[in-house]
């Protein structure tokens, strides 16, 4: 994911959820892991290359990819 843009998983909503960005750009909420490799994918994301905990491919805000809610 070197050539894409900085992807952060903000912090969880108090009505569930995380919101996503890439490069300031909402990707939209997700609710697990699977919604959050759908918006990799639409962002041009190779999904056999994103590891969830690289943080050089993606910044957890508010926990890591275990939380969700």
């Amino acid at each position: 994911m070197a050539e894409h843009p900085l992807v952060v998983v903000h912090p969880p909503s108090p009505s569930g959820g995380r919101r996503v960005t890439a490069d300031a750009e909402i990707l939209g909420v997700a609710y697990g892991p699977s919604d959050l490799a759908e918006f990799l994918r639409r962002a041009g994301a190779d999904p056999d290359e994103v590891r969830l905990d690289d943080p050089a491919q993606i910044e957890w805000r508010g926990g890591g990819p275990d939380v969700w809610v």
